[in-house]
C-alpha cells in the first residue's frame, strides 16, 4: 500500500502548504494531492482558498520526490483540453510524478459566484465522461479529433506530451453507483472515493459489475480511499470526528464512522488490513477535519509506526 496527504487549500497559506509537503516528503509519505476550489463551501463565502493548479505547479518544482496530484479537479471549472495541456506541463515540471484526479464538480456556490454554469447532475456526469476521453486522446495521439455533445477537438495537437509513459494516471473521484462508477470502469486508471472498509466493499462490488458490462478487467484499476486519521483510545473523540465529517460532507453517520481511520494502533492496523484485502492501493489522509498541528503529530506517528507494516 501507499499513503498520501489530501491537502485542503482552504483556510491556509502558501508557506504552510509548502511546509506540510516538505515535511510529508521528509517523513516518508508517498504522494500528496491538492483540492480544487475557489471559495469556501459556506453561506458567508469568507476565507482564504489557494488556487489549485498554480499551487500544484510550484509544489511540483519544490518538492522533488513524492508523487503530486489533484483530489479532484472539478471538470466544470476548465475546458478539459486546457486541463490536458496544464497536466502535461505539471508532469514535465515534476519529472513524471503527476496523478491527475478529475471529478464532475459539486460545489454549487462557487459556480454561482463566478458565473460558471452548474448544469444538472446528469449533464455534469456526461461532461465528465467526455472529458476523460478527450484528455486521454490529447495525451497519447499526435493529433486528436473528438466530436462529443459538449466538447470538440479538431486536428488538435498537444506538444510537449507528458513525461510519463505511456501517460499519467487518470483518476476519477466519486462513489455514484449508477453513473460515476461506470465512467471509472470505462476510462479511469485509478478510482478515488471517500470510504472505509465497509463502504468500499459495497462500492467495489458495484464497480466490478460495471467493469464486467464494459469488458474491463477490474484489477487494472488502482483504488484509493480518503480517510480521516485520529490516533486515540477514546471512543468519544472518534465520535466527534465522525460528527465533523458528517457536517462537512453530508454523509450518513454510519458512513462517516467508516471513513474514520481512527483508534489505537491495533485498530488502525485492522482497518488497513481490511482495505488491503479489499484491493485498496492507497490511503489518503485529508487535512480539513482537525487542527493541522494536532494532525501532524498523528501523521508523523502513523507514517513511522503504522505504515511500514503495509509496504
Amino acid at each position: 500500500m501507499q499513503f498520501g496527504v489530501f491537502t485542503s487549500l482552504t483556510g491556509t497559506t502558501w508557506p504552510d502548504v509548502l511546509d506540510l509537503w516538505k515535511r510529508s516528503e521528509s517523513t516518508g509519505w508517498d504522494i500528496a494531492c491538492v483540492t480544487d476550489h475557489f471559495m469556501p463551501a459556506t453561506r458567508t463565502r469568507e476565507g482564504t482558498v489557494l488556487e489549485s493548479w498554480s499551487t500544484l505547479s510550484a509544489l511540483a518544482a519544490l518538492v522533488p520526490r513524492i508523487r503530486v496530484g489533484t483530489i479532484v479537479l472539478g471538470n466544470t471549472y476548465r475546458n478539459p483540453a486546457l486541463v490536458a495541456k496544464m497536466a502535461a506541463q505539471v508532469d514535465i515540471i515534476s519529472g513524471g510524478r503527476l496523478l491527475l484526479g478529475l471529478g464532475a464538480g459539486w460545489q454549487e456556490n462557487e459556480h454561482e459566484a463566478y458565473g460558471i454554469p452548474f448544469y444538472t447532475m446528469r449533464e455534469r456526469l456526461e461532461r465528465l465522461d467526455e472529458a476523460c476521453q478527450l484528455i486521454l486522446s490529447l495525451w497519447t495521439q499526435q493529433r486528436s479529433n473528438f466530436k462529443g455533445r459538449y466538447y470538440q477537438l479538431s486536428d488538435a495537437p498537444l506538444d510537449p506530451k507528458p513525461l510519463q509513459k505511456p501517460r499519467p494516471e487518470l483518476m476519477v473521484g466519486g462513489g455514484g453507483e449508477r453513473v460515476t462508477l461506470r465512467i471509472v470502469a470505462k476510462h479511469a486508471d485509478h478510482w478515488n472515493v471517500w470510504a472505509g472498509p465497509k463502504l468500499m466493499a459495497r462500492k467495489t462490488a458495484i464497480l466490478e459489475d460495471h467493469c464486467s458490462k464494459v469488458g474491463r478487467d477490474s484489477k487494472t484499476i488502482a483504488r484509493s480511499v480518503n480517510m480521516a486519521l485520529l490516533i486515540t483510545s477514546k471512543t468519544e473523540e472518534i465520535d466527534r470526528l465522525a460528527e465533523t465529517i458528517t457536517k462537512r460532507l453530508g454523509a450518513h453517520a454510519a458512513d462517516a464512522r467508516d471513513v474514520c481511520l481512527a483508534g489505537t494502533h491495533a485498530e488502525i492496523r485492522e482497518k488497513l488490513n481490511e482495505l488491503k484485502s479489499g484491493g485498496v492501493d492507497t490511503v489518503f489522509i485529508p487535512t480539513m477535519f482537525r487542527p493541522l498541528e494536532e494532525l501532524r503529530r498523528d501523521m508523523d506517528q502513523f507514517i513511522a509506526e503504522i505504515a511500514p507494516a503495509f509496504y
